[in-house]
């Protein structure tokens, strides 16, 4: 990536939380920095919030268990919301969803405020549910997540495996929006994950604007699904 298209940089703490508009035409570029992280991300229509991330239609439209380059992220009104275009590390889990306050708890320990300051333990339930009141958004608006970063298989038995390590040191992917869309992610320890120790990592967040939005749209052309709803996104657009 040249450093000179870079629009903005930052670095989100292990257990940070961050919400904003990706707009249409621009890349977003997520690096874990020390291997092992985990980006628990949401997607919505940012100019109709009641359209929304439907990683169920996701996964049966691309006939797929896993996220990686080449597939889409469909909404519940059948548009790509974003598409991944690049990635070194080979696998997003679509599956493990996030841990709430309790399970935090029962996994990690109590870790409150008044004894570790900011370096209390954080749940995914409420870091979303945080940046998503900034977007008039609530409880009954708490979707599914992608897990970025982290790889669980499932065998023919419906059995899911986590894959610990999966993701190395300076892994990126990186995510094409062709329509406005509204991001809200938090950088937590996937549920599968077997450590109990609470010790989630930081990623690099990077934006840049799209040199080509039909090349980048082409890359993502991998199956006839994925142009239809390319189409209605584009019809959206008009």
């Amino acid at each position: 990536m040249n450093p000179t298209s870079v629009l903005r940089d930052e670095i989100l703490p292990g257990g940070g939380h961050l919400s904003f508009i990706l707009k249409r035409g621009q890349i977003l570029r997520m690096t874990d920095i020390e291997g092992g992280a985990n980006v628990s991300l949401m997607m919505l229509n940012a100019h109709e919030k009641s359209e929304r991330l439907n990683l169920p239609d996701t996964l049966k439209g691309q006939h797929t268990a896993r996220l990686t380059a080449g597939h889409c992220f469909y909404s519940d009104m059948g548009r790509v919301l974003a598409g991944i275009t690049a990635d070194t590390s080979g696998w997003h889990d679509p599956f493990g969803g996030v841990l709430n306050a309790a399970e935090v708890a029962e996994k990690y320990g109590q870790g409150r405020y008044q004894e570790l300051r900011n370096g209390f333990f954080r749940n995914g339930a409420d870091n979303l549910l945080v940046e998503m009141g900034k977007w008039d958004l609530n409880l009954e608006d708490l979707l599914m997540v992608v897990n970025f970063f982290s790889k669980v298989s499932v065998d023919d038995h419906g059995q899911f495996t986590f894959h610990s390590g999966h993701s190395q040191p300076g892994s990126y992917v990186e995510l094409f929006a062709p329509m406005d869309v509204l991001v809200v992610l938090t950088a937590l320890q996937h549920p599968m994950d077997p450590s109990r120790e609470y010790a989630p990592r930081p990623v690099q967040l990077s934006w840049r604007q799209a040199d080509d939005e039909q090349a980048m749209i082409n890359t993502l052309l991998t199956r006839p699904e994925n142009s239809r709803a390319f189409t209605n996104t584009q019809l959206f657009a008009l």
